[in-house]
């Protein structure tokens, strides 16, 4: 089965870091575009981070600018995203999304962050 599997979230105190990984399944994330998105409780789904195929080009969320860094490692078939200086409204669960140039997107299951103040 094909899925994408999220992996490195947990308790943090505010001004900690994490490091959240995406590990793909049965298909080979160097031909997805990649992003990270996150949805607090009572909360729309947004996006944090994004990179593209190549990696040559990122953005980000300004709420996260400065503090967050996506990147890609496709000899491993994963997508990462480092978080420093969390802070608890970076309190959500981070959900992995791959898309395709034709087709639609994956998504992963999500894992939870909890940054305590």
């Amino acid at each position: 089965q094909v899925h994408l599997v999220e992996s490195g979230g947990g308790l943090v105190q505010s001004g900690g870091s994490l490091r959240l990984s995406c590990a793909a399944s049965r298909f080979t994330l160097s031909n997805y575009a990649m992003s990270w998105y996150r949805q607090a409780p009572e909360k729309e789904r947004e996006l944090v981070a994004a990179i593209t195929i190549s990696g040559g080009t990122t953005t980000y969320a300004d709420s996260v600018k400065g503090r967050f860094t996506i990147s890609r490692d496709n000899a491993k078939n994963t997508v990462y995203l480092q978080m420093n200086s969390l802070k608890p409204e970076d309190t959500a669960v981070y959900y992995c999304n791959a898309k395709p140039i034709l087709g639609p997107a994956r998504w992963g299951q999500g894992t939870q962050v909890t940054v305590s103040s």
